[in-house]
């Protein structure tokens, strides 16, 4: 743990999915205070794992 934060493999390790799904995660902005560094996301320790509903958006036909 880096001043708080955790990496995607921590992350993934914590919330029982793989690093990549953790990666996609943060860079759909997915998990809040997430923060990349070159290619390394951090995401904050306290965080919870996003729930699994997402938001569409409605199509006017």
């Amino acid at each position: 743990m880096l001043n708080g934060y955790i990496t995607t493999l921590e992350a993934a390790q914590k919330w029982n999915i793989s690093a990549r799904q953790v990666q996609i995660l943060c860079k759909n902005n997915r998990i809040e205070g997430a923060v990349q560094i070159n290619r390394i996301w951090l995401i904050p320790a306290d965080v919870s794992k996003p729930t699994n509903t997402y938001k569409h958006q409605s199509q006017s036909l």
